[in-house]
């Protein structure tokens, strides 16, 4: 028996398919229990206990509503931090983890490739990450793909990734011959599915499209910016297509760089931060009044600020799993509360009300 939540659901509706979350090798995942932390109050709960998972789309992919992003391994965390940080998220229940070819260097796959090594865990995550912005393998050319694909195969330690992002939308670059690229890399099994970065309505449709015509492994995932503070462009032009193709949404920046955690309520807290600039915009009366919002919802859920914020993005329709990041095993039991916070419709609307553009 651990300390941990007595009910975990995703707060907007899990597929029935979901609730013994095999992976895709037919074993079953790790058991989901997030635990809380002080002072939210904790009651006993037996890790042993398989809870619900989210389907990833159209794939065979079953993951934790929280994907832990990587963007901070070996930059500003180190691999001591690195390996604490997996080892709660992996406790608690998390399988997501997201990085990319990019961050630090690669820097991030390796520590992850390392981690999942030591920890002999690599049956049990659901491995992302993208490829199209490293200094070594730039762009989505067939050839730049290839090598940049086999290139954080070596560093994750793995034969395969599970979900491989496009990180930019190439446009020098024919679309035809990027999928045609991508389709090459899934029969030769080092990718089972891939999704889209950064890519517009337009460009999705101009996508699948394409991939209809050759006969290729359409997207199945996109990971866009979205947030409570960033709404308008995965609204007002993403949501449809997202809903239309059946793409897995996981939300980027999905805390606005930590803005969205409540940590950041003046200027003076901002001091060091390595984002301050992008973080100071959002110190408004406009931004007070969404944090003053999550407050109130967060104390009648006796939940973290965090989670609240997260919870609103789940409870939106083709949200999966947003993508955050965590420097310490507290920020990781607080991030996972996002699965355990059943948001009203009320609560939603008034977040709603009160963040639209």
């Amino acid at each position: 028996m651990t300390e941990a939540t007595t009910r975990v659901a995703s707060p907007a509706t899990v597929a029935p398919d979901t609730a013994l979350a095999p992976d895709t090798r037919g074993r079953h995942a790790w058991p989901l229990a997030p635990i809380r932390t002080a002072p939210i109050r904790t009651v006993p709960v037996d890790l042993g206990i398989i809870q619900p998972r989210r389907r990833l789309g159209t794939s065979d992919l079953r993951v934790f509503p929280l994907a832990l992003s990587g963007n901070v391994f070996g930059w500003t965390v180190d691999e001591r931090q690195t390996f604490d940080v997996l080892d709660t998220y992996f406790k608690v229940g998390g399988n997501f983890l997201d990085t990319a070819d990019s961050y630090t260097g690669g820097e991030s796959e390796r520590l992850i490739g390392e981690w999942m090594r030591t920890r002999r865990t690599r049956d049990d995550v659901v491995l992302a990450t993208k490829i199209g912005k490293s200094e070594a393998n730039p762009g989505l050319t067939p050839w730049a793909m290839e090598r940049a694909v086999d290139a954080s195969l070596k560093r994750l330690g793995t034969d395969h990734i599970d979900l491989l992002y496009l990180h930019i939308d190439d446009t020098d670059v024919a679309f035809e011959r990027t999928l045609l690229g991508v389709d090459r890399l899934i029969r030769a099994g080092k990718v089972r599915y891939f999704g889209g970065s950064d890519h517009s309505g337009n460009r999705l449709y101009e996508a699948r499209i394409a991939a209809g015509m050759l006969g290729v492994a359409p997207m199945v995932a996109l990971q866009n910016q979205y947030s409570l503070v960033r709404r308008s462009e995965y609204e007002r032009d993403l949501a449809r297509v997202a809903a239309e193709q059946r793409l897995a949404v996981m939300p980027r920046f999905a805390l606005a760089s930590g803005f969205l955690t409540g940590k950041y309520r003046s200027r003076a807290d901002i001091r060091g931060h390595r984002r301050g600039s992008e973080v100071a915009k959002l110190v408004s009366k406009r931004g007070l009044r969404i944090l003053a919002e999550l407050d109130r919802i967060a104390s009648l859920h006796a939940a973290p600020v965090a989670a609240v914020s997260l919870a609103w993005l789940l409870a939106k329709p083709n949200v999966v799993a947003p993508v955050a990041s965590a420097s310490s095993p507290r920020q990781v039991t607080e991030l996972v509360e996002s699965a355990r916070v059943q948001l009203t419709r009320h609560e939603v609307a008034e977040l709603d009300r009160v963040t639209s553009f």
